[in-house]
């Protein structure tokens, strides 16, 4: 796109009555030149009534006879207002916080909730905040609102617990180009807390420990596997060495002994008995 066609589009978004041109007419001169020769006459008493004073974060539009005198505003320090033909409105740009009350909306699977957010923004053109609008900060407000049911309507509940931050984004996106004409822009949007009914808490509640369930009993039926897996290389290394599993029932004798102090019988194999039988005999 050609960026010197878009340039005057962006303007008169902006200032959508401001860049009007027409003048204030003959009769129009005459009541400021009537205004401004009272000042000089009454100076320097008069001089009080017309200085005025705009503080670092404000800045002041000014009307004389109902029309905007200039297309930026006025400030910081002193300005000078005529009386009788002058009238101005100071407009506050510092960067303003909005609360966005509980929004109760149907998400895309069919669950309800109650979200609530916060909306960061402050006010760049103070003509187009004054012009363009009547009450800049309810209108914001309002649409934050209603973009917030919007957004979040085409989401599901899993989307909207897991994605809050990729949401905020989007939402902020759509208030920041709507309020663009207002002269305002969108610094930041959070989304607070997300609240779904006790009977959906429960189910997925009971949803997780049923997970956690399964998986403990995936871990222990693995756990069994490699173990009798293990058991089957002891038994056959035993297998091919008997004197090491009279070895190892006597270690296994030992460990149960040291833990309780109890009584063990100790059973011996018969063919022992049988041998030292045949050495007495031949003795």
């Amino acid at each position: 796109m050609d960026p010197q066609r878009e340039r005057p589009k962006k303007v008169n978004t902006e200032h959508l009555i401001a860049d009007r041109q027409e003048g204030i007419g003959v009769c129009g001169w005459i009541l400021v030149s009537l205004s401004f020769l009272m000042v000089l006459i009454t100076f320097p008493i008069s001089i009080w009534a017309c200085i005025k004073v705009v503080r670092e974060y404000e800045r002041a539009v000014v009307f004389r006879l109902g029309r905007i005198l200039s297309k930026k505003a006025k400030g910081p320090g002193m300005i000078l207002v005529l009386p009788c033909t002058d009238t101005f409105i100071k407009v506050d740009l510092r960067t303003v916080t909005c609360k966005i009350p509980p929004q109760e909306l149907l998400t895309r699977d069919a669950v309800t909730a109650q979200v609530d957010g916060v909306v960061h923004y402050k006010i760049h053109s103070a003509v187009s905040a004054v012009a363009n609008v009547t009450d800049v900060h309810s209108a914001t407000l309002l649409l934050a609102q209603t973009t917030l049911r919007n957004v979040l309507g085409t989401q599901s509940l899993a989307q909207l617990l897991a994605g809050r931050e990729e949401i905020a984004h989007n939402i902020q996106a759509a208030l920041g180009s709507a309020t663009e004409q207002w002269g305002v822009k969108v610094a930041r949007v959070e989304i607070k807390d997300v609240r779904i009914p006790m009977a959906m808490q429960r189910a997925m509640a009971a949803e997780a420990e049923a997970a956690r369930e399964t998986r403990a009993k995936v871990v222990a039926a693995e756990g069994e596997m490699n173990a009798s897996k293990a058991l089957q290389q002891a038994s056959m290394v035993l297998a091919e060495s008997p004197a090491g599993l009279q070895l190892r029932y006597l270690q296994t004798l030992t460990t149960v002994a040291a833990q309780n102090n109890s009584t063990i019988v100790f059973p011996l194999p018969i063919n022992m008995f049988g041998s030292l039988g045949q050495k007495s005999t031949g003795g």
